[in-house]
């Protein structure tokens, strides 16, 4: 499981903010770390890392590390390659949404947090995702975000009413077999620890066929 941290964030941080080892095990664990980009919403200068918006956005300099990443792991470890998970929060959630758009061949699931990503929209193919929001997100507006839902539901030919999943989540079933959680929890813009469980369950649900 690929873990990416926020806009400013560090590989540190993101490893302290999660239990992802603890509920999960036997799995192998990864928290990259970015390099000084400049943000959509703050940081236009680029003084804190984070990771690149769209494809072609300084060279693929993060879609590039992403493939060295994998590249080494399969060499370094025995990798199942039906078994390869993303998630990330904020601008790592945008990232998240960018290897779906550009890597989906390559994982079995997705879960971005605090996230959108319009120009991927039209490159999604079918997969297993959850979306983590805060209903108070103060930074990626809530409305932004269900948007972004309503448009992963409907690439992945989900039912629009879904079914409890646990707490603040729902599970919505799809036709094509890329089911999609939503996880809209009543907090800012955070990735709350109580979504790690949630995560690694569905997780471990999906297998890339």
């Amino acid at each position: 499981m690929f873990v990416f941290h926020g806009h400013g964030g560090t590989m540190e941080n993101a490893y302290r903010s999660h239990q992802f080892e603890k509920l999960w095990p036997e799995a192998i664990i990864v928290y990259p770390q970015g390099l000084n980009t400049p943000g959509q919403l703050t940081d236009p200068q680029g003084k804190l890392p984070g990771w690149q918006k769209e494809e072609g956005d300084m060279n693929n300099r993060d879609l590039n590390f992403f493939d060295q990443m994998l590249k080494t792991l399969r060499t370094d470890y025995k990798i199942d390659d039906t078994h390869i998970y993303a998630t990330g929060h904020s601008n790592g959630g945008g990232f998240t949404y960018l290897l779906w758009a550009t890597r989906a061949d390559v994982f079995a699931a997705f879960a971005p947090s605090s996230a959108v990503s319009r120009k991927a929209v039209g490159m999604l193919k079918p997969k297993p995702a959850m979306h983590i929001m805060g209903e108070q997100d103060p930074l990626v507006k809530p409305e932004w975000q269900r948007l972004m839902c309503n448009l992963i539901l409907k690439v992945n030919s989900c039912d629009t009413q879904g079914k409890p999943f646990g707490e603040y989540a729902t599970y919505h079933a799809s036709k094509s077999g890329n089911p999609v959680i939503l996880y809209v929890h009543p907090g800012g813009h955070v990735y709350p620890k109580e979504a790690d469980e949630v995560v690694v369950k569905f997780f471990k649900d999906i297998k890339k066929p």
